[in-house]
């Protein structure tokens, strides 16, 4: 491939000096058996006989990383929507659903759904949260395993239970339940954190069911308005206090943007201490957060990102729902999603590497080296773009594209909503 532009932050195993201006390089890329087998200068002499593509600029990207999803949520909006747009409802919505609903067929036939539309659009790992509770848990977590494997070569996918904390108060044997199930299926501890009384002592919980089985922890954390609200504080205390040497992301922390700058910046101070990763979900979290009927929102939801890279916190963003009733939008297409991240959060002026928000840092946090990069001797996954630069992806993120696997173009046909329409209910 001649004359691509590149972001150098995703740049890996050049030996030659390539100039960057705001963060792009121009370089052609050898693609060799599915492989990116050099990426020099665009420019320098190639053999005569090897057949070309010439981008003239278009920009590339690796395939990108999702780190926070709901697959098992996907898709339910026609036949259980949100009345009022509110997170009360959405849980109440939800909760019904499932109950009526989740079948291992049904939650089968849309988290499949969701995945062709994540791969067409040219993502290649993905990790969805699993609603956990008895008995959800026993249909849901053999569906995700069957999936995982049918998808391998093409979408990686993770799991990470899904629970509220408090649900640890019964004593009952339930987390050793869950934690073992999760950690036969390959997967993620994980549950929804907020200030309950007993909030310490299951996190502590949390974290030695983690431990004894070699297991990363995924929490939801302080989805809320409420300053009140300081889980992410309580997180990071107990990763320190149990000397946890797992990955641990959390997902939303919402609350801190509304808590006094000194306060915030303690709890940061100890985010970085802990070596906490933070994603927002600026997409789902504008549509919640704020919403009073009859009153325009007066915050976004999103939390201090900016701050946090500062410190050295790993940062990243994700979908997080998708056509359900905590999002009734959404496609799984994370160009879409870094878009809308740059303009909500002001990921700009500069630009710089925060694309590293949908590519290396949630790889990382995944433990997917192979992931959301431009490697020398990597998979030549990749994905091609008209744009040339920031300015004309942000602004016209849903333009041309192309998708590469091993080199090769894949089809990108989106499954149509049509196919959902038997199991959700809906008539033509």
């Amino acid at each position: 491939m001649r004359r691509a532009t590149l972001p150098a932050a995703l740049v890996s195993g050049v030996t030659q000096d390539i100039a960057a201006a705001e963060g792009l390089m121009r370089a052609d890329v050898l693609i060799d058996d599915g492989r990116m087998a050099a990426i020099q200068a665009s420019g320098i002499a190639a053999p005569d006989d090897l057949p070309f593509v010439d981008l003239d600029g278009g920009l590339v990207l690796p395939t990108l990383v999702d780190c926070h999803t709901h697959l098992d949520k996907g898709h339910i909006w026609p036949r259980r929507s949100n009345p009022d747009g509110t997170f009360p409802s959405a849980l109440a919505a939800v909760g019904a659903d499932r109950i009526a609903n989740w079948s291992a067929e049904d939650v089968r036939a849309r988290m499949e759904f969701a995945l062709r539309c994540a791969f067409a659009h040219g993502t290649s790992a993905i990790r969805t949260h699993i609603d956990s509770i008895p008995p959800q848990d026993a249909i849901s977590w053999p569906v995700l395993e069957e999936l995982r494997a049918e998808w391998a070569g093409r979408v990686e996918v993770q799991g990470a239970c899904l629970f509220a904390i408090d649900q640890l108060d019964a004593d009952d044997g339930f987390l050793d339940s869950i934690a073992d199930r999760v950690a036969a299926a390959g997967g993620v501890l994980g549950a929804v954190t907020y200030m309950v009384p007993r909030l310490d002592e299951h996190l502590d919980a949390l974290f030695s069911a983690a431990t004894e089985r070699g297991l990363d922890l995924d929490f939801h954390v302080d989805e809320t308005a409420d300053p009140d609200a300081e889980s992410l504080k309580h997180i990071a205390e107990a990763a320190i206090r149990s000397g946890f040497d797992g990955t641990i992301l959390c997902g939303h922390c919402c609350s801190i943007s509304n808590q006094p700058e000194a306060r915030a910046d303690a709890t940061l101070d100890l985010v970085a201490r802990a070596g906490v990763h933070v994603v927002s979900l600026p997409m789902c979290n504008m549509y919640l957060q704020g919403r009073a009927s009859g009153r325009t929102p007066r915050w976004r939801g999103i939390t201090m990102l900016h701050e946090m890279k500062a410190r050295g916190i790993p940062v990243m963003v994700a979908s997080d729902n998708t056509r359900d009733p905590f999002y009734a939008y959404g496609d799984l297409d994370l160009v879409e999603v870094y878009t809308q991240a740059t303009r909500i959060a002001q990921l700009d002026h500069p630009v710089g590497d925060w694309i590293t928000t949908v590519s290396t840092a949630p790889a990382d946090v995944m433990r997917l080296p192979a992931h959301g990069r431009l490697s020398v001797g990597g998979p030549a996954d990749m994905i091609l773009f008209r744009a040339r630069d920031w300015s004309e992806l942000l602004s016209r993120p849903a333009g041309p594209r192309e998708v590469l696997r091993s080199g090769l173009a894949i089809d990108r046909t989106l499954p149509d909503y049509r196919e959902l329409d038997a199991l959700l209910g809906v008539s033509p």
